[in-house]
């Protein structure tokens, strides 16, 4: 039966690959637009990073590709979305798949992992600190119950975090989530490095948490934000209700939309009084541009497409 749906993975692994990286991304680009395979891949010498979307088959040729290529212990989260969340590939090579200020390079000695079904029971003892290790812009829209807030802009700020507000929680017990994992893993890492004792962290993220943990049982509140045109997913992994700013590319709400300082594609509540006139005329201006092509039926990159649509595109490619 042909699928109604686009297959979504997030996908990290930590491995040693050293100068391949760099040959590795004429393969992944050859392989994702044979297979018609959108969003992002991170390749450096620790190891491969992203997020990518495609009909169920590509995705799974994906997995298997990933295998070819010795990736065999990679952590991926599947959800599912009925347009796809990506408008283009792009494969990019970076000094580290995740950025840290302190070059914590391929993390081998890292916090305990604790799977979603035991997480519940973990972070409601009284003796253990949760951590959110994302973003401030993420932190606001979701967030599991009782866990302190970094208050970062990104990730490279985090350790000054740790130095800051928990020099003196070395010997507590210290669960940590992100959203897929990655940067939990950094993070533990430095902490460990750092002379902390007793890290643990979610295995597979919270993406990982909202597809195994039943919502009656669930400790997460609110929606999770996404590096993708969903922006944000709710328990059950389906689109969320956020949108995303083009003024500041940060989330905004129902509420942020309704209130007079948000203007469609050029600012919202949170980015309003931080652009300057010549950036707002800017966005005015392609703002207009993109009525004018939905006006005139033109298609363009930015088109919401389902899988029918994209299934059309693919064949007149």
């Amino acid at each position: 039966m042909k699928s109604n749906h686009f297959t979504v993975i997030a996908f990290y692994e930590f491995k040693k690959i050293k100068s391949k990286f760099i040959k590795y991304k004429k393969l992944f680009n050859n392989f994702c637009n044979e297979k018609n395979i959108r969003g992002t891949v991170i390749l450096s010498p620790e190891g491969i990073n992203g997020t990518v979307a495609g009909l169920n088959d590509s995705i799974n040729e994906f997995s298997l590709f990933l295998n070819k290529l010795n990736f065999n212990n990679t952590e991926i989260k599947y959800s599912y979305t009925k347009i796809m969340p990506f408008y283009k590939l792009k494969i990019k090579l970076k000094e580290e798949i995740v950025p840290f200020a302190n070059k914590v390079k391929y993390p081998s000695k890292t916090g305990k992992f604790i799977k979603p079904k035991d997480w519940n029971n973990f972070i409601k003892n009284d003796s253990v600190l949760i951590i959110d290790v994302r973003n401030k812009y993420e932190t606001k829209i979701g967030r599991f119950k009782n866990s302190i807030d970094p208050n970062t802009d990104n990730f490279i700020e985090f350790n000054n975090f740790v130095k800051s507000k928990l020099s003196k929680n070395k010997d507590q017990n210290i669960a940590m989530y992100c959203t897929g994992g990655i940067r939990c893993e950094k993070a533990s890492a430095y902490m460990l490095q750092e002379g902390f004792k007793n890290i643990y962290q979610l295995e597979g993220g919270i993406l990982k948490y909202l597809k195994e943990v039943d919502q009656k049982n669930t400790l997460w509140e609110d929606e999770c934000f996404v590096f993708d045109n969903r922006v944000s997913v709710n328990h059950d992994l389906d689109i969320g209700s956020y949108e995303l700013c083009k003024g500041c590319k940060e989330p905004i709400s129902k509420t942020d939309k309704k209130s007079d300082k948000y203007e469609l594609g050029v600012s919202c509540p949170n980015c309003i009084n931080k652009r300057t006139n010549d950036q707002k005329k800017n966005s005015r201006e392609r703002q207009k541009q993109i009525e004018l092509f939905e006006k005139k039926g033109v298609k363009t990159n930015f088109d919401k497409l389902d899988v029918d649509t994209y299934n059309k595109l693919i064949q007149t490619n």
